[in-house]
């Protein structure tokens, strides 16, 4: 088995894996193209039983032989629509709207986005939800308060961006799209000595040990990990077990808002 992104969910499958008898191979593509080609096919040459994969736009067509050669494929956090195989993840534009409707509701205005600029659909789903909630409450899309930090780049760059937009607006809320982003921010707000409380709310993505810690604790965007590894899991071993091909399966998750004080 095959498997590329973030360490906790990885884990999580590993370790349910390991308990079933089998054992997880696990490798970064680190977002190239070229890392991705060469561990499907360096998984290839080893033969493995089948490939659960956190895919990147540009290896539709490596997985597409995978799925030729009639190897058990699962997508997971980044689906590939295009490509008729296994898909499991969460719905993030309803989480990130639901994250959103929040601040509307304790009155915010000027709410801002900080993502990435990485062209996935979970990202993208992210600022659509963002957008959407928005508009269902009839406050103008701002454009300056959607920020899009590009993907891999320094940390100091980053915080320069973020105190930026704070600096040049009146935010009064704002959504990380991801917990790295939300951590930069959160150096941010030292910095400009910007307090988290009733006149400035913030809501990170995938929950992080740091937001509990924080004083004032953090609100987050909770991805139900447990629940999308044990799901992968079921769907591969089935695959494994199966003599002929299962229908494809998209298992889409809800993620949970975790609102704390």
């Amino acid at each position: 088995m095959c498997i590329r992104d973030s360490s906790r969910i990885a884990r999580l499958i590993e370790d349910k894996a390991y308990k079933r008898g089998y054992k997880i191979i696990y490798s970064s593509t680190e977002n190239s193209v070229e890392k991705a080609r060469e561990l499907i096919n360096m998984f290839k040459s080893r033969k493995v039983d089948a490939y659960i994969i956190s895919p990147i736009k540009g290896i539709e067509e490596d997985i597409q032989i995978l799925l030729n050669e009639n190897k058990p494929v699962i997508l997971f956090d980044r689906n590939l629509p295009e490509l008729h195989t296994n898909y499991v993840g969460a719905n993030h534009l309803v989480a990130s709207h639901q994250a959103i409707e929040s601040f509307i509701k304790q009155g915010k205005k000027n709410i801002a986005l900080v993502t990435t600029d990485i062209n996935v659909p979970q990202i993208i789903e992210r600022a659509e939800g963002y957008q959407k909630a928005l508009a269902d409450h009839a406050i103008a899309f701002d454009e300056e308060l959607l920020l899009k930090i590009p993907f891999n780049q320094a940390e100091s760059d980053t915080i320069k961006q973020i105190k930026q937009l704070f600096k040049n607006k009146q935010v009064d809320a704002v959504l990380f799209a991801t917990n790295y982003l939300a951590i930069s921010g959160l150096k941010v707000l030292k910095a400009l000595h910007k307090t988290i409380g009733e006149n400035f709310a913030v809501i990170g993505y995938d929950d992080h040990e740091a937001f509990e810690l924080h004083t004032p604790s953090i609100s987050t965007i909770q991805q139900p990990l447990e629940e999308i590894a044990e799901t992968i899991i079921k769907l591969i071993l089935n695959q494994l077990a199966s003599k002929s091909k299962l229908p494809d399966q998209q298992v889409i998750i809800p993620a949970k808002l975790i609102l704390r004080k």
